[in-house]
Protein backbone atom coordinates (compact mmCIF):
# COMPACT_ATOMS: atom_id res chain seq x y z
CA UNK A 1 0.00 0.00 0.00
CA UNK A 2 2.46 2.20 0.51
CA UNK A 3 4.30 1.57 -2.35
CA UNK A 4 1.22 2.56 -4.21
CA UNK A 5 1.12 5.85 -2.34
CA UNK A 6 4.93 6.83 -3.12
CA UNK A 7 4.28 6.15 -6.51
CA UNK A 8 1.13 8.28 -6.99
CA UNK A 9 3.07 10.67 -5.11
CA UNK A 10 6.05 10.64 -7.58
CA UNK A 11 3.32 10.67 -10.67
CA UNK A 12 2.02 13.55 -9.34
CA UNK A 13 4.61 15.40 -8.91
CA UNK A 14 6.51 14.13 -12.23
CA UNK A 15 2.57 15.42 -13.82
CA UNK A 16 3.08 18.49 -12.14
CA UNK A 17 5.96 19.46 -13.54
CA UNK A 18 5.66 18.44 -16.80
CA UNK A 19 2.65 20.92 -16.99
CA UNK A 20 4.63 24.16 -16.18
CA UNK A 21 8.11 23.76 -17.81
CA UNK A 22 7.74 24.12 -22.11
CA UNK A 23 6.87 20.84 -23.88
CA UNK A 24 10.60 21.00 -25.58
CA UNK A 25 11.83 20.72 -22.57
CA UNK A 26 10.19 18.19 -20.78
CA UNK A 27 10.54 16.20 -24.50
CA UNK A 28 14.22 16.69 -23.56
CA UNK A 29 14.29 15.12 -19.95
CA UNK A 30 11.90 12.23 -20.98
CA UNK A 31 14.19 11.27 -23.54
CA UNK A 32 17.32 11.45 -20.85
CA UNK A 33 15.15 9.53 -18.55
CA UNK A 34 14.78 7.01 -21.07
CA UNK A 35 17.81 6.93 -22.28
CA UNK A 36 19.58 5.98 -18.83
CA UNK A 37 16.58 3.02 -18.40
CA UNK A 38 17.38 1.70 -21.34
CA UNK A 39 21.07 1.77 -20.64
CA UNK A 40 20.50 0.55 -17.31
CA UNK A 41 18.02 -2.30 -18.16
CA UNK A 42 20.90 -3.51 -20.98
CA UNK A 43 23.25 -3.52 -18.59
CA UNK A 44 21.47 -5.64 -15.70
CA UNK A 45 20.34 -8.12 -18.46
CA UNK A 46 24.41 -8.72 -19.36
CA UNK A 47 24.98 -8.94 -15.88
CA UNK A 48 22.40 -11.21 -14.94
CA UNK A 49 23.33 -13.52 -18.22
CA UNK A 50 27.30 -13.28 -17.33
CA UNK A 51 26.39 -14.15 -13.68
CA UNK A 52 24.74 -17.16 -14.08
Amino acid sequence: MIFIVAAFLLLGLLVGTAAHIPVPATLAAAAAIGTWLLIFAVRERKHHRQGS
